[in-house]
């Protein structure tokens, strides 16, 4: 006799994109859901930092992509801007590659099509055949693949999909299909730079994620006022509307099973069963910590053969006066990229003259800051599961404030009022982040779609997964979709075919 849809109760372990997205999904769609955090605060990677009149965004300061966190809202009848308020970055961002050599990366794409254009001869036709692609592998991508949980070839059976397959290009190198259209090494970093993020190398990433240039170069890049923990705060308030339930500071200990199906979970508070969990934690904690080892997907060795995207060294600073130069986003392209990638991706080691990118929201906007003070979020790219110390930290933010202060043509560190740092043993600490990663699993062509690590327990039924470490893949609007997702294949088990199709 099945259970009443009223009384079916759903537990979501971890609250950062994909998991409110999750708890939103399923409470939409009358399932009882609560949401276990073991921080403080809402958010996951996304938490904010709010100290002596500051206010960081810990983790993701891109907001690309507008549509996807659109649909979001609309899908609950709400607007982006019934929560918070968007503005679209002119220039989107700069692409430092020594102090008199900038690119300011214009908004208007008539602008950017001259910037080319004025860098090397015929590029700006280039460009618009480069962007034709880019927009089909954008439309496909974000509209059928993502959506896809990864479970069956038969996913792709799609007539779209069978007929745009050659034109996705997930066969064909992102570097080479980059240097088929440009020959200046500026053109080429800056079309380059979106997939540094993605867990491999140009060279080693499918050209399908020139998709990325395109969110980036034709949709804008747009920043929420009061920063990322404002979409965080929109997304709670919808579920809370819907009836989520949050239990903060208090961390799942165990997963328990009976009959190869999950009956309760043990927190650092109480028992409690449900029909169904969601883990949109790290994955391989979940599996390796929470769950006895016949009930796992996957065994230790399949996780340590598994390619992933870059940890990070960050500071977070706040400056008592105004920084000159600056734009809202910086990328500092002042030494070699292909050192740089190869000291992530192939030979995994602290970078000997890394790159790195300089975010200063107050430029834009006057709430994250002092009156008269600047707020910067320095970040380093580097491989996972390196060594952390205070004094590799120290010797690396003097490295590159040496190079951003000859830049600014200023002696920022006099002026700094405060400095937290935050790497590799904060991940693991704070996120139990499977070698302390900052990004998730690598989208490299063995890893994607469905060679993902699976968004189901192939051996428990009622037990789920979602965020960057399963389908689609890293990033805050993936994992956004990684929720919406992972909530319909709840409803699928559940015997909720109803209502399932209106997730």
């Amino acid at each position: 006799m099945s259970v009443p849809k009223e009384k079916l109760n759903v537990a979501v372990i971890g609250s950062g994109f994909a998991g409110l997205s999750t708890a939103a999904y399923l409470a939409k769609n009358g399932f009882q859901v609560e949401i276990f955090e073991k921080n403080l605060q809402v958010g996951g990677r996304a938490r904010q930092l709010e100290t002596n009149g500051y206010v960081f965004d810990m983790g993701p300061s891109w907001y690309w992509m507008p549509d996807v966190f659109e649909k979001f809202f609309h899908d609950f009848g709400y607007k982006a801007s019934d929560f918070y308020e968007l503005t679209r970055l002119d220039p989107s961002f700069s692409v430092i590659f020594d102090k008199k050599e900038v690119l300011h990366i214009p908004d208007n794409y008539n602008d950017l099509s001259n910037l080319f254009e004025s860098i090397e001869a015929g590029s700006a036709v280039k460009l618009h055949a480069f962007m034709d692609e880019a927009a089909f592998k954008y439309k496909v991508g974000m509209e059928k693949l993502v959506y896809n949980p990864g479970l069956s070839l038969m996913e792709f059976a799609d007539l779209d999909l069978l007929k745009g397959v050659f034109k996705l290009q997930v066969f064909t190198s992102f570097s080479k299909h980059v240097r088929k259209y440009f020959n200046n090494p500026k053109l080429i970093a800056l079309m380059e730079f979106p997939v540094l993020f993605l867990g491999a190398t140009p060279e080693d990433t499918p050209a399908l994620y020139s998709l990325m240039n395109y969110a980036g170069l034709k949709l804008g890049t747009w920043y929420p006022k009061g920063g990322f923990g404002e979409v965080i705060k929109a997304m709670r308030t919808v579920c809370e509307r819907l009836g989520v339930r949050f239990n903060l500071d208090e961390p799942v200990l165990h997963i328990n099973m009976e009959n190869n199906m999950v009956k309760d979970i043990t927190t650092s508070k109480q028992q409690k069963p449900f029909h169904a969990v969601v883990a949109s934690g790290d994955y391989h904690y979940m599996e390796q910590q929470l769950l006895q080892e016949p009930y796992r997907n996957y065994n230790k060795s399949y996780w340590n053969s598994r390619i992933l995207a870059p940890s990070c060294l960050i500071f977070y600073l706040g400056i008592s006066t105004a920084v000159k130069r600056l734009e809202h986003h910086n990328l500092f392209f002042d030494e070699d990229l292909k050192l740089h990638a190869a000291e992530i991706y192939k030979d995994p080691k602290w970078p000997s003259k890394p790159l790195f990118y300089v975010c200063c929201p107050s430029k834009t906007d006057d709430t994250v800051a002092p009156a008269g003070h600047e707020n910067l979020f320095v970040l380093i790219p580097i491989a996972p599961d390196l060594n952390d110390d205070e004094t590799i930290r120290e010797q690396y933010f003097n490295q590159v404030m040496e190079r951003l202060e000859t830049y600014c043509n200023q002696n920022i560190r006099a002026s700094i009022d405060y400095k937290k740092s935050y790497c590799v043993n904060d991940f693991i600490i704070d996120y139990h982040s499977f070698k302390g990663n900052a990004y998730g699993l690598a989208n490299t062509l063995l890893q994607t779609a469905n060679l993902k690590p699976s968004i189901r327990n192939k051996k428990v039924k009622n037990l789920f997964y979602a965020g960057q470490l399963t389908v689609p893949g890293p990033g805050v609007p993936p994992s956004l979709i990684s929720g919406h997702v992972a909530a319909k294949q709840v409803a699928k088990h559940l015997n909720s075919s109803a209502y399932e199709k209106n997730i």
